[in-house]
Order: structure tokens, then sequence, then C-alpha cells
């Protein structure tokens, strides 16, 4: 039994935010039932596939039940209305206001299960100047502020790897969900939670925002120790293309590598402020480039400094940390991430996600 067995989920979400909150709880044990329209979530099509599957959708909507449901319809109502009843978690989507329009805003859910935790996940939330504007990750990242200082050393913005403003959600979300949990445990009351994508990711800026914060300049990732301005918190070319990075700013890292490269004369410039520090950066950026990725991670393997070398989506599943840890598993015809959150002395078991084939319909 997971540590959420006995609590039942409707999901009313797609894409990544509220998916991956839901999987969460599903891979705790949670009933989610997934409700779908007639033409089924959008991420079932999105490539690649194996075993039949989009790998996406898999790896978000594994564990769960899947229901198709026309909400336009009395049937598709009366089914929801009927899963509303018993269910525990409520979890939509949509634009603000269409779940109301739907019949499913949180007053109406409220009214007929006083006991269930209502929560909203969206891009600006549901009030704001900003609530009916159409917005994925990439365009919240760019009105909250991260997308400035994602940026090349050239100065330019560019697209993130990572949709920080998806994720931040989704975890803001889940957590927000199991704290009304435990809240109705002393009240017998549920809870609304509005979750908005801004929201969620503005808090992660306060480890280099601080000026901003206090009413002073915006960061410039030049200057920022965390973004670009610092020799020992920085990516380099190695001599085939390939990169690595140094990750830790700590003076005794900063010793041990400029003193194995017979240039303790630049360790004062580790800890000049950022900004300050060009021609460590030069110096680490041409001796870098004298080899190999490979070769500086054989000359790195026994010295205490915070370095790795950049690897690819496929190196990084293939190393042996990943499968000492059991992070990537095989079930249900294809390969999955395992959670993060797996507790000791409980196995967890890696379970399919729902087959379109075997959906239920009710239109």
């Amino acid at each position: 039994m997971g540590k959420l067995t006995g609590i039942t989920v409707i999901d009313l979400t797609q894409f990544l935010p509220g998916p991956m909150m839901t999987t969460m709880m599903a891979d705790q044990g949670a009933e989610v039932i997934k409700i779908e329209p007639p033409a089924g979530d959008p991420a079932r099509a999105l490539k690649p596939f194996e075993g039949g599957q989009s790998v996406w959708f898999r790896n978000l909507n594994r564990g769960k039940e899947s229901l198709t449901l026309d909400l336009k319809s009395a049937a598709g109502k009366d089914a929801l209305w009927a899963l509303v009843d018993r269910a525990d978690v409520f979890v939509e989507g949509f634009r603000p206001g269409v779940a109301a329009r739907l019949g499913f805003g949180r007053e109406a859910v409220a009214a007929r299960n006083p006991r269930l935790v209502y929560c909203s996940i969206s891009a600006f939330g549901q009030a704001g100047p900003l609530a009916d504007h159409p917005a994925h990750d990439l365009a919240v990242q760019a009105v909250s502020g991260f997308l400035s200082v994602n940026d090349g050393r050239d100065g330019q913005p560019v697209v993130p790897g990572v949709p920080s403003a998806d994720m931040a959600a989704g975890l803001t979300a889940l957590s927000a969900v199991l704290m009304a949990l435990l809240g109705r445990e002393r009240t017998g009351r549920g809870d609304y939670v509005d979750i908005a994508m801004l929201d969620a990711l503005l808090p992660w800026s306060a480890h280099i925002a601080g000026g901003a914060i206090a009413g002073g300049e915006p960061p410039h990732s030049a200057a920022q120790r965390s973004l670009g301005g610092a020799g020992f918190y920085n990516v380099y070319r190695t001599a085939d293309g390939r990169h690595v990075a140094l990750g830790g700013r700590e003076t005794k890292f900063v010793t041990t590598l400029l003193t194995a490269l017979e240039r303790p004369d630049l360790i004062p410039l580790g800890e000049a402020p950022a900004g300050e520090q060009g021609a460590l950066i030069a110096f680490l950026a041409e001796t870098f480039a004298t080899r190999t990725r490979d070769e500086w991670g054989e000359w790195f393997a026994h010295r205490d400094v915070a370095f790795a070398p950049v690897l690819d989506f496929r190196e990084a599943l293939g190393q042996p940390q990943v499968a000492e840890r059991g992070l990537l598993v095989e079930a249900g015809g294809g390969h999955q991430i395992a959670p993060a959150i797996r507790f000791a002395g409980e196995e967890w078991t890696a379970r399919g996600a729902p087959d379109q084939a075997s959906t239920s319909i009710c239109m």
C-alpha cells in the first residue's frame, strides 16, 4: 500500500503540470481517474512512440484509469458528478472560467461534496490582468523574468531546455493539495487551491533576483555567480566539440583545481565578484579546449572538484548511477523514469498508462 492509498483523484488535465502532479499521486497509491475528451488526450499522439504508446503519455499517465467523457452532454456530466460524490481531489487545468461554464466550478463541486479538495492549474491564475491570456511554459518564463537570464554569451535569451514553469506548477499543486488533505483531517472540510504557473515559478528567483526583489536592478547573467559570471560555475568546450561543467565555487575546489593546473596565482580570482573573473574564465576555457571531454573525465576522476561532463540524455540514462538507483525501468511495453519519491521499506512497481482502446466512453 502506498502513502496515498484510499485517496481518489479526478484528473481533468493535459500536457505537463497537472498530469505530472497526478502521476506523482498515482505513484503513491492514489486512485487517479483521468477524464479525457472524446478526441483523447493530445499527448497520446506525441512522438516518439514505444510499445505502441507515446513515451510522453506513458511517463505522465502511468497508474491512472481513463474515462472518456463529453462534458457538454447530460450523460457525460452525470458520470462526472457520480465521481465527484466519492472523490477526495478534483484537479482541472482549463483556462479560467471553463470549468464553471461546464457546470463544475469550485462552488458547484464544493456544494455537492464539501470534503473534496479542488485544485485549478493555469498559466496566470483565476484572477488578474493576465488571467485570460493564453500561455504555455515559454510565455510564462518570459513574463516571470527567468527567460531574460536564460541567455547565451551573446546576451540573447534562448529557449530553455527545462519547462520550469510547468514543473514548478505541478510540484506546487501537489504540495498544496497534500496540505489541504492534511487540513481536512482536522476540519472535515475540503479546500480550494488556485495554482498559477507564474506564482509557482517566481519564488525560484530568490537566489538570483535579490536586487530586483528589493526594488533595485534586475540580474544580468555576466555579473551573476550562478548565471555564467563565475569561472567555477560555468560550462566549457572541450577539444572534441563537447562540453564540461564546473559546478562548485567553494574555495577548496578553486584551490584544488588551480593548484593541479599549476596556476595558484589565479586562486584569488575564484573569490572575486562575478563579472570580474574574466582572466580566470579565459584561462579555464583555453585549458579545457586542450583535451576531449572524456579525457577530462579521467583526469578529474580522483580530484575533489565539482566537475561534470555534459551528457546528452542517452548518455545520462545509461550511466551507472541511474542503473544503481533504478531510475529507468521497463514496464507496460516501454521505458519509464522512476519517481524521485520512493520510501524506505516500500517497493515501487511501475504500472502502465491506460490504452485508448480500453478507455470507457460516456457520450
